[in-house]
């Protein structure tokens, strides 16, 4: 999608912030699929899916000083989230050459 889009696919589909981030890394789209997957990941854990007006933008996926990955939300996704009582969303991320992988959960009061 990066190959074919460029930076049409990368603004629709990450922040600035994500952009910035992967494009510092020596593997770059690597990075930015592991973030795809991370993203796909939190509106599953979410339950909404791909629905409700929530952009993919919504979703920044960031990294604490040690690198741990976490969530901010916006927009719509904070919305919804709050609405159904989601208070965090972990996260895990790992990709190598070909493949992304990641997975959320949902933490709820």
């Amino acid at each position: 999608m990066i190959e074919k889009h460029d930076d049409l696919f990368l603004r629709r589909v990450y922040t600035q912030w994500e952009i910035d981030y992967c494009n510092q890394r020596k593997s770059a789209v690597q990075h930015f699929a592991g973030r795809w997957a991370a993203k796909e990941a939190i509106l599953k854990a979410m339950g909404t899916g791909w629905a409700k007006g929530i952009q993919w933008t919504d979703l920044e996926i960031r990294n604490e000083v040690g690198g741990r990955p976490f969530v901010q939300l916006v927009g719509q996704a904070q919305k919804i989230c709050e609405q159904k009582g989601i208070s965090q969303i972990l996260i895990s991320l790992s990709h190598c050459s070909q493949f992304a992988t990641a997975f959320a959960t949902a933490v709820g009061e």
